[in-house]
């Protein structure tokens, strides 16, 4: 697959997911008592704040947590949005940027492990839809692993956008000494960028390089009952 030469980036763009749905990624990770409540999902920074609290209130009812839980959970979400919003409107550089994701996650009984390069200036790009055909590729039934892929996946996006953010920054204040010589287009997967709009369309930004198929081949491993229990102990022990 040869790449295609460019001697130019793009101009920078305001703050966003590099993604088709501008969705945060929020992980929360609460103890109260002994009690710990663990979760991971996305969320619309657009939807009202008033949301928080109503999903905060649902989840601790469905799930029976005790009341002190609401509280925290709104708390830890409302930080994470407040961070993402914290970023917008501000400037970031993603123009011909190739970069690698790595998947190395558990989901119940499944270990999934993986390397492919995302195109950051792709913003018709799906986590969501990539990971669906991950699993039917893989044959993975667990309907669990998709949404852990895509979470995966979009969570290495934000924090990559919010670095872009940072070097647009730094670019602005060196603008004046480096004309001519700045935003060079920089790739980690070395080399010259490659346009994987133009290669593969809109929606599918992902890429294996053809001398690391055999390298990074996805690996799906099925756990037994005694591994599960093994690596959770393993967890727990870290946690600790």
């Amino acid at each position: 697959m040869k790449a295609q030469a460019s001697g130019f980036a793009k101009a920078p763009v305001k703050f966003r997911m590099p993604t088709a749905e501008n969705l945060v990624p929020i992980r929360l990770d609460i103890e109260i008592d002994a009690q710990r409540f663990k979760d991971a999902f996305t969320w619309n920074p657009s939807d009202p704040d008033s949301e928080v609290a109503v999903f905060a209130k649902r989840t601790v009812k469905d799930l029976k947590l005790p009341p002190a839980f609401i509280t925290q959970i709104a708390s830890s979400i409302q930080s994470q949005l407040a961070e993402f919003r914290s970023f917008e409107g501000q400037d970031m550089y993603t123009g011909e940027k190739i970069v690698p994701i790595k998947l190395d996650l558990r989901v119940n009984h499944t270990l999934i492990k993986d390397q492919f390069l995302w195109d950051m200036n792709n913003f018709e790009s799906d986590p969501e839809d990539f990971a669906r055909t991950f699993c039917k590729d893989l044959a993975i039934d667990d309907p669990e692993v998709g949404p852990a892929i895509a979470f995966a996946i979009r969570e290495q996006l934000y924090e990559i956008a919010t670095q872009s953010v940072a070097s647009a920054r730094e670019s602005r204040i060196n603008k004046k000494g480096r004309r001519g010589a700045e935003h060079a287009p920089a790739s980690k997967a070395g080399g010259t960028a490659l346009d994987l709009v133009k290669l593969f369309g809109h929606r599918s930004s992902v890429v294996r390089k053809r001398k690391d198929w055999d390298v990074y081949e996805p690996i799906v491993d099925l756990l037994s009952n005694e591994e599960v229990d093994a690596l959770e102990a393993r967890e727990e022990r870290n946690v600790r």
